[in-house]
């Protein structure tokens, strides 16, 4: 069953990365169409601006999801990286599952404000852009987030640079093997 998960993780993150990716792509490409009208042309894209920071938002906190599951998001542990090993690993479950409160929580408290923005069908002033997407991307972001540090610390995959879980196997000691 760990390993049906993980699986299911690991094309979780290739989808997460190819629509960061498609996303970031977008926005230079609007970019460069914009510089491109205003420089040469003298017209820019009055929406432009506008929908690049949209695709930024979506890049950003659905690209967090592959951050989180590796472990890497932004963390103070410059004192928990000189403890004793066995405080280190106390302390960085505390703050895995701190992540996950907070994540859930902010996802929470964010949702009634998603349903009003689709109820008042609220849009951006210059693309006219329904606001509800790019507002929806960050609960969705951060609950994707508590997930993925969620499912490491319970199958106790230990992702490895590229990103691939390894799932630790506890020999005699009981400890996991590393």
């Amino acid at each position: 069953m760990v390993e049906t998960v993980l699986r299911a993780v690991q094309t979780t993150l290739v989808a997460v990365r190819a629509l960061s990716a498609v996303l970031l792509c977008c926005s230079v490409v609007l970019n460069f169409a914009n510089i491109i009208g205003r420089y040469f042309f003298s017209v820019s894209i009055s929406w432009a601006e506008e929908i690049m920071l949209f695709l930024m938002v979506g890049c950003v906190f659905i690209g967090n999801g592959a951050v989180a599951w590796s472990g890497r998001q932004i963390r103070m542990d410059v004192i928990v990286g000189m403890m004793p090993l066995r405080v280190r690993h106390a302390l960085e479950l505390l703050a895995d599952l701190a992540f996950i409160a907070t994540a859930i929580l902010l996802a929470i408290f964010a949702w009634p404000v998603i349903v009003d923005l689709a109820q008042f069908d609220e849009r951006s002033q210059a693309a006219n852009f329904p606001l509800v997407i790019p507002q929806a991307l960050i609960p969705v972001g951060l609950s994707v987030m508590a997930l993925f540090v969620a499912i490491r610390l319970l199958t106790r995959a230990r992702p490895s640079p590229a990103g691939v879980a390894v799932a630790l196997k506890p020999h005699a000691g009981g400890t996991p093997a590393q």
